[in-house]
């Protein structure tokens, strides 16, 4: 019988494979490898730069009400928590709870991503 491997082993077999799925942020990150010095490699995903932030004309506003946070207005929006990411990428915030840590304030949300439920 074979042995089950990692996750991460069984990819590493895979040519081309990716370690993250395509709904993830790090989906299109290239993949680094650190070779320690006793010769083990380590793999990471390199820096992920921002998008450019999508024209006014291209975020739907949204006024925070109080008790929301990133994944459910994710939720509200694309269909899926995970995708909060995507509202964090388009407004200029340094930590994702900045976006709704204040009732009242004026967030964009970026075009649906496709995901099934996603509307604008």
């Amino acid at each position: 019988m074979a042995e089950i491997q990692p996750y991460e082993s069984a990819l590493d077999a895979i040519p081309g494979a990716h370690p993250y799925p395509r709904a993830s942020r790090y989906h299109d990150a290239e993949i680094g490898i650190h070779r320690l010095p006793d010769g083990t490699e380590v793999r990471y995903a390199k820096r992920r730069l921002l998008p450019p932030l999508p024209d006014g004309d291209e975020v739907h506003p949204h006024t925070v009400a109080a008790g929301e946070r990133p994944d459910l207005l994710a939720q509200h929006y694309f269909g899926d928590p995970g995708q909060w990411w995507q509202i964090a990428d388009a407004n200029p915030v340094l930590d994702p709870r900045e976006l709704t840590d204040e009732a009242g304030r004026v967030i964009g949300i970026p075009p649906g991503g496709g995901f099934p439920g996603g509307r604008r």
